[in-house]
């Protein structure tokens, strides 16, 4: 998928379609079960690799006072439920992996695209994050993350929302 065709498969202020993923409490979660709470959803490549880590770490660092303010964190990769238990389990993570093997909502959300790395080209999740309002529209979308301040500038946005 392009960057532009990316673009397109979500617009801000649009309502987000629902979707049911296997998730790593042991049973299915579809995105309408969080009516009335905000939803933070960040994609990421896959488990236990280093940027992944840092970033799943920063998110449950944070989860106490994302939950004060009505929001729910959730991450979806590729990776099976198996390995997303062994990724909680080991960094004692307290918010719901889903598992989107076949990308479907990663498609949904245009952050399964094309990637290159040394000189290879191979289609994987494009490390993002997406701001849902207590409705279901889509408030903000971070796309292309760098680790680097991004869940405090989520919080921030989160917080800006009232």
């Amino acid at each position: 998928m392009t960057d532009q065709a990316a673009a397109a498969a979500l617009e801000v202020g649009q309502p987000v379609p629902d979707f049911t993923l296997p998730a790593s409490s042991g049973s299915d979660v579809s995105l309408h079960q969080f009516r009335g709470k905000k939803v933070v959803i960040y994609f990421y490549p896959a488990d236990m690799t280093p940027t992944c880590t840092e970033q799943a770490c920063a998110f449950r660092d944070y989860n106490g006072q994302f939950a004060e303010l009505g929001t729910e964190v959730i991450g979806i990769s590729p990776d099976e439920l198996k390995a997303h238990g062994k990724f909680i389990a080991k960094h004692e993570l307290p918010f719901l992996l889903l598992s989107d093997p076949e990308h479907r909502v990663c498609e949904l959300f245009g952050v399964w695209q094309l990637k290159k790395l040394y000189g290879k080209e191979y289609m994987g999740v494009v490390r993002s994050t997406f701001l849902i309002d207590e409705q279901g529209r889509l408030l903000k979308e971070w796309r292309k993350v760098r680790i680097k301040g991004h869940v405090e500038a989520v919080l921030e946005a989160v917080k800006a929302q009232g």
